[in-house]
């Protein structure tokens, strides 16, 4: 089984890109709905981040809202919140890439906006990067609800930069350029991957 890292920061289009291969039948293992999972009601991870951070909790899971405003502009706090989360969101990695090498899947996709950020790129084969103009981004970011330049900037600052991405990415996928032009480089990977795998189980000649 191949493993595909997918990174992208913030506004790039990565979420997008993990749709496209899920429809191309990819599984796709996405940590930011892992951790959607862990904070919302019964999640696994609401009462550690309640006990770190009092007051961000209810019965219907832990307030993101208050919680970011919690973590926002101060490193310390967010470190101590990964802290609680990262392990929980590999834990499920774990599980994913489990099952699907039962069910012997030839490529699987771990979707995970920090991979280069935690390391994550020793655990894959490969990393595709999606990125698009900065002026694209910036402007993605700020339509969003309750976002600001002073946000936009500290959420850059936690991340690798595009230089720094582009150089380590085996594969460039641009979302700037309308879905199309995304979806034909995301399959050309696809099959790419798909043929090598199809190449080391050929029979020696």
């Amino acid at each position: 089984m191949r493993i595909l890292g997918l990174t992208g920061s913030v506004g790039m289009g990565k979420s997008t890109a993990a749709e496209m291969l899920g429809r191309m039948g990819v599984p796709v293992h996405d940590a930011d709905r892992t951790v959607h999972f862990l904070l919302g009601p019964g999640g696994a991870a609401v009462a550690a981040v309640e006990a770190a951070f009092p007051g961000v909790a209810s019965e219907h899971g832990i307030d993101r809202q208050a919680l970011g405003a919690r973590v926002f502009g101060n490193r310390d706090e967010l470190r101590r919140l990964e802290a609680i989360l990262h392990p929980l969101v590999r834990a499920g990695e774990v599980r994913f890439l489990r099952r699907m090498r039962a069910q012997r899947r030839k490529l699987v996709v771990l979707d995970i906006p920090l991979l280069f950020e935690s390391a994550g790129e020793a655990r894959c084969d490969a990393v595709a990067v999606i990125w698009a103009p900065g002026f694209l981004q910036k402007r993605r970011v700020l339509a969003r609800p309750n976002m600001t330049a002073q946000r936009f900037a500290f959420i850059r600052a936690q991340q690798t930069s595009e230089a720094e991405k582009r150089r380590r990415a085996d594969f460039l996928v641009p979302s700037g350029l309308g879905r199309a032009v995304t979806w034909r480089h995301l399959r050309r990977i696809v099959r790419a991957r798909d043929q090598a795998c199809a190449a080391r189980a050929a029979p020696a000649e």
